[in-house]
């Protein structure tokens, strides 16, 4: 991996919605903490490219992995859910939020960073500091997978160019591969 050095990290209001209860990987440790660790990260080389130029994913440290709590379930014939129209900002168009209502969380397997570079932030003007870098989010990736597939809508809004959207393009096998996981797996409320 290459480094990145004398680059800032701050924090996207984007990230402040993960929190208990919200139905999104949310962590004990503060925002602050968790860019500290990005920093440390970022200065070593450990990331890995995102689905675009501007997007880098930060793995954190193993020995970190239980201050993250993970809401993803396996479905199986007993999960119920829960499915309500939403929109997460005013200029957003609604979509459908489905969630489930029970079920055991599944164990983490380690939990990614995830950067959006300044200047890809203000293509949408959804830049909140004048960081190089801004932690937007970061999510809990199950045991059992290598890779956590980007969620359809999420992936629907980018290419499509939609409000809370940042430009990007997907192959049919990430749309496949999203929609098999999103199929077997759901967020829990």
């Amino acid at each position: 991996m290459n480094k990145i050095n004398n680059n800032t990290i701050g924090i996207n209001n984007f990230v402040k919605r993960q929190i208990k209860g919200s139905g999104k990987t949310y962590s004990t440790l503060s925002l602050k903490s968790i860019c500290s660790h990005a920093q440390e990260q970022l200065k070593k080389g450990i990331f890995k490219k995102g689905y675009r130029d501007g997007v880098i994913l930060i793995p954190i440290c193993n020995t970190l992995l239980e201050y993250f709590i993970c809401p993803i379930v396996k479905i199986n014939m007993n999960t119920r859910f829960e499915s309500i129209p939403k929109k997460r900002r005013n200029d957003e168009e609604l979509y459908i939020s489905i969630k489930a209502l029970n079920g055991t969380p599944v164990e983490i397997g380690g939990v990614d960073l995830i950067l959006y570079r300044h200047d890809v932030l203000k293509e949408t003007n959804e830049e909140h500091t004048d960081k190089d870098w801004e932690l937007i989010a970061f999510q809990a990736i199950p045991k059992e997978i290598e890779n956590l597939p980007m969620g359809p809508t999420t992936m629907m809004r980018n290419q499509l160019c939609l409000p809370g959207g940042t430009k990007g393009n997907y192959t049919s096998k990430e749309w496949a591969e999203s929609m098999q996981f999103w199929q077997k797996y759901a967020l829990l409320k």
